[in-house]
């Protein structure tokens, strides 16, 4: 059973920074993807950034440059370096995988794949 736990959450101004942890367990997949969604209230689940197991990365076009996926094998846990923050961006971050038992090299994560989720961190960024 694949659990997701999300922490690093909080409020900033706008124009700031955080980093955004989630620690993975439970997982078996011969490749897989982790990523981060975010979404507000009355609004869909948007994708930002996804990293799979060899190491390719995704983001949206609106965080690229701004914020950054990356992984520690040896912790399991995936992070997401967010800095600029917008006051838009106030969202519940939600950190979410999936996997594959079959195949080598990259997945090329889609967003839409994206199985598994914890149980979100709440970002608001204040103008």
């Amino acid at each position: 059973q694949v659990q997701l736990v999300e922490s690093g959450g909080g409020s900033v101004q706008s124009g700031g920074s955080l980093r955004l942890s989630c620690a993975a367990s439970g997982y078996t997949y011969r490749r897989y993807c982790m990523g981060w969604f975010r979404q507000a209230p009355g609004k869909e689940r948007e994708g930002v950034a996804a990293i799979d197991s060899a190491g390719s990365t995704t983001y949206a076009e609106s965080v690229k440059g701004r914020f950054t996926i990356s992984r520690d094998n040896a912790k399991n846990t995936l992070y997401l370096q967010m800095h600029s923050l917008k006051p838009e961006e106030t969202d519940m971050y939600y950190c979410a995988s999936y996997g594959v038992n079959f195949g080598s090299g990259s997945l090329n994560c889609d967003f839409a794949d994206f199985r598994f989720w914890g149980q979100g961190t709440q970002v608001t960024v204040s103008s």
